[in-house]
């Protein structure tokens, strides 16, 4: 029944005409290589990660998707997610930190080189998470440390208390970055109100008469950036007498 059905739609049975061996089937494609790609691609991928989603959401296997390639690939460019954090602050600094001019008096250049820093920063929050580990360091900052610790020590600081010095502006100025890019977070993703403003709208005068006095002004108060008139007070307390 078969043979006829076969001659009837013109089938042919291969496996009769071949002595009844089954031929072996074609060979599978193998999948190609991962595209090549260029330590550029990768940070350009791994700084849309971290502007969109944090540090945090920053791994290699995540970069790799970004890219369309795999974990082991990346490896060839980058020796581990430290290193990559490395590179990608050294290719910020590098397109966003300006040299500026510096004034002839040591006490306003570190004032000047403190505010570069600021504003470079502010500029890409997720850096001032990844430099408050303190154990990464882009390479192209460190001619704004020298400025500082430099000025420092001409306003009559040992290089020792220099250090200290630059120490203080540093956690000061990553400090202030750190709490004004949390509050600015937490205002775009919730509206509501927050617990400090529903403590200070019951403050007892009796207890506490000056905050009771500055509550409704607390928020706008703190909400101003007042970073350089903060910067000059703290580098004249570091300077006092000298």
């Amino acid at each position: 029944m078969y043979e006829n059905l076969a001659s009837e739609f013109g089938v042919v049975d291969t496996c009769a005409m071949m002595g009844g061996m089954p031929q072996p089937s074609a060979p599978r494609k193998t999948p190609g290589r991962p595209p090549r790609i260029s330590r550029e691609e990768i940070l350009a991928a791994a700084r849309r990660i971290v502007d969109e989603a944090g540090v945090d959401r920053l791994t290699m296997r995540r970069l790799a998707m970004e890219v369309g390639s795999t974990p082991m690939a990346l490896y060839h460019h980058v020796r581990d997610k430290e290193e990559l954090l490395v590179l990608l602050l050294d290719d910020h600094a590098a397109r966003t930190l300006r040299r500026p001019e510096l004034p002839a008096h040591p006490r306003e250049r570190v004032v000047v080189a403190a505010t570069a820093i600021h504003a470079a920063l502010a500029a890409c929050p997720w850096s001032v998470e990844v430099l408050t580990a303190d154990d990464l360091l882009s390479t192209s900052a460190l001619w704004f440390v020298e400025q500082i610790v430099d000025g420092l020590v001409e306003c009559g600081l040992s290089p020792d208390r220099a250090v200290h010095g630059y120490r203080a502006i540093w956690y000061y100025t990553a400090g202030e970055l750190v709490v004004r890019t949390a509050a600015a977070r937490r205002r775009a993703s919730d509206d509501r109100v927050t617990y400090r403003e529903q403590v200070f709208a019951d403050l007892d005068p009796g207890e506490l008469p000056r905050l009771a006095q500055l509550a409704d002004r607390w928020a706008p108060l703190t909400a101003e950036d007042t970073y350089q008139e903060g910067l000059r007070a703290l580098v004249d307390g570091l300077l006092a007498g000298r």
